[in-house]
């Protein structure tokens, strides 16, 4: 049994997918989510307290695992009302995975199964890029982004911080994605996305009454 300590936060399908990971490579003491604790509550045996009790854990590392296209947004603020240190969160990459030397890996990103980064590209703190995502040469993606299963971002394309990539979506290279946007499932962005924007379709085009 591994020795390290990792408490994941949120026991949600992000979590559920990674848990065998997380449990394979080190000791796993609780999960942490507000929603879902209770007195005995517990998912494959591990108890699951609330996010007040990360206290509790002065060894343990932690995984932030809470983030959709609800609460993409909210992640940054989560994250940082737990007060720990940059260093307290664990970068995790799927055995699966492929991430070229040449890239850069922020503190607390975590890497489904599938995902390929290839070389120069730029992962910020906290980014989630779900199964099978391709994230070329050259890319930026911004602190707390979520990137969707199967998304494709071409060379030189720049994410902001905060953003929620949808499933199956294809950003064309050197494209633009400003902080806080949210691009649907499915879409083809060819044109940059101004910050806060939401977008959809093939082309990707701003939905009215939607955005920051």
């Amino acid at each position: 049994m591994a020795n390290e300590e990792i408490v994941p936060v949120g026991l949600s399908g992000n979590c559920m997918e990674i848990f065998d990971v997380l449990a394979e490579k080190y000791y796993i003491p609780a999960i942490l989510d507000d929603g879902k604790c209770g007195e005995g509550a517990r998912f494959e045996g591990v108890p699951i307290l609330p996010l007040s009790a990360y206290s509790e854990f002065a060894e343990s590392r932690f995984v932030f695992l809470i983030g959709s296209d609800r609460s993409y947004r909210a992640r940054a603020g989560l994250i940082g009302g737990l007060g720990l240190a940059r260093d307290r969160f664990a970068t995790i990459v799927h055995p699966q995975a492929r991430v070229s030397r040449f890239a850069e890996m922020g503190q607390g990103a975590v890497l489904y199964a599938g995902v390929t980064v290839t070389s120069n590209a730029h992962i910020g703190d906290h980014v989630m890029i779900m199964p099978h995502a391709v994230v070329h040469h050259d890319v930026t993606i911004g602190a707390h982004s979520l990137v969707g299963a199967g998304v494709i971002l071409a060379g030189g394309v720049e994410v902001g911080d905060s953003c929620y990539i949808g499933s199956g979506s294809a950003i064309r290279n050197g494209t633009t994605i400003g902080a806080g946007a949210l691009v649907g499932m499915g879409s083809v962005v060819v044109r940059d996305v101004a910050p806060g924007a939401v977008v959809a379709g093939n082309p990707a085009r701003p939905l009215k009454g939607r955005g920051g």
